[in-house]
């Protein structure tokens, strides 16, 4: 099982969703970096179940625990043990679904290809083996900012038919996002979504939805073609999320029904000097490689597979059933998914600046 990303700023993950803890260790996190538990925990905060009745009521703290590679409040160079105890845990919930491989879940998959299965709440698969990135990529967040003044910010801009403005030049901030529970800073579109969950979820269903995020205050010549492009190693990034079906930078789609003459982003010459582009269909990346402009970029998240409607089914063993899932579930995954997306990209960026310092070097 591959659980491990990054080449130079390395980044494991562990844990299951029912098990002890999950967590993560780091290798490659430069030292002298001033860390303590409290600059990571405001992610996971953000992150974790039960803040408001748009999550899964599961009730955990999701408090972060460093368990080595920092002395005195710094990192030392040595890889950083994070954890986060389960408190929360209910494997009964899903006794009866043992047998049976929920719809469009990971349980047929994994045990095809494992022999094997966590059989409660999706184990590995669960969006709860997230913690660990979280945590990994509020540390290369902290190292961003301070180096460079990385600013890296995500919010819910579509659930189900619901679109948002364009807010993506708008220069959103994290405290605009979380002033609503469905994370989405358009105001008029925000209170649209919440009915929507809502509904959705009084009636055991579910809906997907769209984030947008945007990196500001990227470096120029970061990503390493040909394979390792930039927009590729985040939509790799962006891809191992769970519930996550689509990827697209800048234009995206929409940007093939253009002209070329509509979609190239000429050069100028910034106010602080530098050369930059005057639009920015590019999303930021030119040739796979950063050109100093915002990253921007969006991820589609599929409806939650675990629902409460009775759903007609198979076993394992091939005889037709009725699934009525119980547990504690996501009707919308899409508010608790902005510090994921944020912390994903940080993990991208903070690869990209070490390989790109150790090539300078």
């Amino acid at each position: 099982m591959s659980s491990t990303i990054g080449t130079l700023y390395k980044v494991s993950t562990f844990g299951e969703s029912h098990g002890k803890a999950v967590g993560a260790i780091v290798d490659g996190c430069p030292a002298n970096l001033q860390l303590t538990e409290a600059d990571i925990q405001p992610q996971l905060t953000r992150r974790r179940p039960g803040q408001s009745d748009m999550t899964t009521p599961r009730d955990e703290a999701d408090q972060v625990i460093i368990l080595s590679g920092t002395e005195n409040g710094k990192t030392m160079g040595t890889p950083i043990g994070l954890m986060v105890n389960n408190r929360d845990q209910r494997p009964g919930d899903y006794g009866e679904m043992s047998n049976v491989p929920r719809p469009s879940h990971a349980d047929y998959t994994y045990q095809m290809k494992y022999g094997n299965r966590a059989s409660s709440g999706g184990g590995r698969s669960s969006a709860r083996e997230t913690i660990g990135r979280v945590a990994a990529g509020a540390i290369a967040e902290k190292w961003l900012s301070e180096q460079f003044g990385t600013k890296i910010t995500s919010w819910v801009s579509s659930v189900g038919d619901i679109d948002a403005r364009d807010l993506s030049l708008e220069g959103i901030t994290r405290e605009q996002v979380d002033a609503n529970i469905i994370r989405c800073p358009d105001e008029s579109a925000a209170a649209k979504m919440i009915e929507l969950v809502t509904a959705t979820r009084d009636r055991k269903d579910s809906v997907g939805g769209i984030l947008t995020c945007v990196a500001e205050h990227i470096p120029v010549g970061l990503g390493e073609p040909v394979f390792e492009r930039m927009e590729a190693k985040l939509a790799q990034a962006m891809l191992s999320i769970p519930a996550t079906k689509g990827f697209e930078i800048g234009s995206g789609f929409s940007g093939a029904r253009m002209f070329g003459s509509q979609h190239n982003d000429p050069f100028e010459l910034k106010a602080d000097g530098r050369l930059g582009t005057v639009t920015n269909f590019s999303g930021g990346v030119q040739g796979g490689i950063s050109n100093g402009e915002p990253l921007v970029f969006r991820i589609a998240f599929k409806p939650p597979a675990t629902i409460g409607l009775a759903q007609e089914t198979s076993t394992f063993d091939g005889e037709s059933t009725v699934l009525e899932a119980k547990g504690r579930h996501d009707p919308c995954v899409v508010p608790r998914a902005v510090p994921i997306v944020e912390t994903m990209t940080a993990l991208v960026l903070m690869d990209f600046v070490l390989r790109q310092a150790y090539r300078n070097s």
